[in-house]
């Protein structure tokens, strides 16, 4: 209770946007929340971009030249340092990069590639050795949540990777219910909560009252401007992982810029 946690707003770009559109919008994704920072003071939330593989050297460049106040991460990365795994992506490749988070387990990865949570494991590990903050994304299909109800599999996915954790691990947890991805018609704040609190109980009981106090929960899936206020008035989420609307720099710098003002 009581704990203070510095929000978090990320935009996943998923596979959208070459190197010379991604240049284009953190520019304008910068400039925007440089104004709206000149307009209502200083702001307290984090924002993060991840672009795709292809874009994060020219992302990387832009934020280091312009000093935007704008962290990027990958979507993916390999659960190996390096070797014979053609097509995958290092975790010290991306810290070569200055990338600071990297997405786990989202759910487009475990449908479409078969990721297991022992594979969300394995590359949970991998950004740890390699100093990246895993952003690990949990979530319920619609047909999940008719048979199990919404915290169950959430749940699930986080206690098997967690249990392979020692110590006090950097990560951020991000509940995405799968059938809201996209949908257009995101959870109601009230159902992110209870899921987000379930998690944190479940962080709490495997890896302790400091982790479980330090780790920032996001809420993700059909997050805009226009609902961003419901699901931060909410005690355990800390942000949001932004799909669709972080595509547009206006519209991710409101999401962010609102966040920042509310002050909560």
């Amino acid at each position: 209770m009581g704990v203070s946690r510095i929000p978090l707003i990320a935009g996943n770009w998923k596979m959208n946007l070459d190197h010379l559109q991604a240049i284009a919008t953190v520019q304008k994704l910068g400039w925007t929340l440089q104004e709206g920072r000149h307009s209502h003071g200083a702001d307290g939330a984090e924002v993060v971009v991840f672009p795709p593989f292809t874009d994060l050297r020219s992302v990387q460049t832009l934020v280091s030249a312009d000093k935007l106040d704008i962290r990027y991460g990958a979507q993916d990365l390999s659960a190996h340092d390096s070797g014979a795994y053609t097509g995958e992506i290092s975790g010290a490749f991306l810290k070569a990069l200055e990338c600071r988070y990297v997405l786990v387990g989202h759910s487009e990865r475990r449908e479409y590639h078969g990721e297991s949570d022992e594979v969300c494991a394995q590359k949970v590990a991998a950004a740890l050795r390699h100093g990246l903050v895993p952003v690990l994304c949990v979530g319920e299909t619609a047909e999940d949540l008719e048979a199990h109800g919404a915290a169950a599999v959430p749940v699930s996915q986080l206690r098997a990777v967690l249990q392979t954790l020692t110590g006090e691990p950097e990560l951020v947890v991000a509940y995405e219910p799968v059938w809201a991805i996209g949908s257009g018609q995101a959870a109601t704040s009230e159902q992110a909560q209870t899921v987000a609190a379930a998690l944190r109980a479940t962080i709490r009981e495997v890896l302790g009252d400091a982790v479980a106090d330090a780790t920032r929960i996001l809420y993700g899936g059909s997050v805009k401007s226009g609902n961003i206020a419901g699901f931060m008035r909410e005690p355990d989420l800390d942000g949001a992982l932004v799909g669709g609307a972080s595509l547009d720099a206006t519209e991710f710098a409101a999401i962010a810029r609102f966040q920042k003002h509310v002050g909560v």
